[in-house]
């Protein structure tokens, strides 16, 4: 067996998680977790020399985290240790040995289409604030075309951040009003969107200056020095949390606008498979959380038309 310590595994592991084009959210995270896994150890081990009760004491140690984020650790340890075996530098995953976290059930609290409304009617200003002590000033932003298209992308599609903010020009097909995404583990999948997104789009590029090639991003970002870059997922948030501050909205967050797109179009009659489809989902589990808040709506349709119970029979 290679005795190849932990973080000469790593440098290896992570060649191969780039070249097998792992996004740059995941790849952050796998980081993080192995980072912790080396100061928790202490001594940088040979990886045959790390047990599963040095794992379990590791994962045991992260109290402070959510039983989700605790699951992301579980899942990052075990891609290495697979990827260890299958390179022969370990004998097998011990990580399949632990049991995994199983994360809460979180509801699903979407936007209203009230609190989509007032977003949507305050994209050209903002609240900007100078110092402790001083009152709000308004000033005008400088792309509300841009933030426009955003939202409206975003409520139609259900995209995730990072499949957002990975959209390049011609990965747009204006004529049958799609968009190609890659997902998780560089899925690739074709989302539908409307005829007044297709406007939004449409409004936001004309007002971009820069020459625009098939290989550029869609969404960008005015830099410093000059020219643009691409939108990240922080410069993404950040944008809406502004707007959601302006509008009077909390809790604002990318993924509530997934949790509005899936639940509007069950709504609107869609049905499940497509929307798991559409969300890019490999299980119904999330979009059986989605139907349950639906079918809250037709419990109370039901009880205001019961014939019986409006008869009073």
């Amino acid at each position: 067996m290679n005795p190849l310590t932990l973080s000469q595994t790593n440098q290896g592991y992570f060649i191969n998680v780039h070249a097998r084009q792992f996004s740059p959210h995941t790849i952050k995270d796998y980081k993080n977790v192995l980072e912790h896994l080396q100061k928790f150890l202490k001594a940088d081990f040979p990886m045959s020399e790390i047990s599963t009760r040095h794992l379990e004491m590791f994962l045991a140690a992260q109290t402070h985290l959510k039983k989700k984020t605790a699951l992301n650790y579980h899942t990052a340890l075990s891609a290495l240790w697979a990827w260890s075996a299958g390179e022969q530098l370990v004998q097998e995953n011990i990580v399949r040995r632990i049991k995994p976290p199983k994360p809460e059930i979180t509801l699903v609290i979407p936007y209203t289409v009230d609190e989509m409304k007032l977003m949507l009617a305050n994209l050209d200003r903002v609240k900007l604030y100078t110092r402790p002590g001083q009152t709000w000033q308004d000033r005008k932003t400088m792309e509300p075309e841009r933030a426009r298209a955003i939202i409206l992308l975003l409520c139609d599609t259900g995209l995730r951040a990072e499949e957002l903010c990975s959209i390049k020009i011609g990965h747009v097909d204006k004529r049958l009003m799609r968009i190609k995404v890659f997902g998780k583990g560089a899925k690739e999948r074709y989302v539908n969107f409307s005829t007044r997104t297709a406007q939004a789009l449409w409004r936001y590029l004309a007002t971009k200056q820069d020459h625009q090639k098939d290989s550029d991003y869609l969404f960008t970002v005015r830099q410093l020095h000059g020219g643009s870059g691409k939108l990240n997922r922080d410069r993404l948030l950040k944008m809406l949390i502004t707007i959601g501050n302006r509008a009077g909205v909390k809790e604002v967050n990318v993924h509530r606008f997934r949790h509005f797109f899936a639940i509007q179009y069950l709504r609107n009659r869609g049905d499940v498979y497509t929307l798991q489809r559409l969300l890019g989902h490999s299980t119904l589990d999330m979009v059986k959380r989605c139907l349950a808040v639906v079918q809250t709506d037709v419990d109370s349709a039901y009880t205001l038309a019961s014939p019986v119970g409006n008869l009073n029979l």
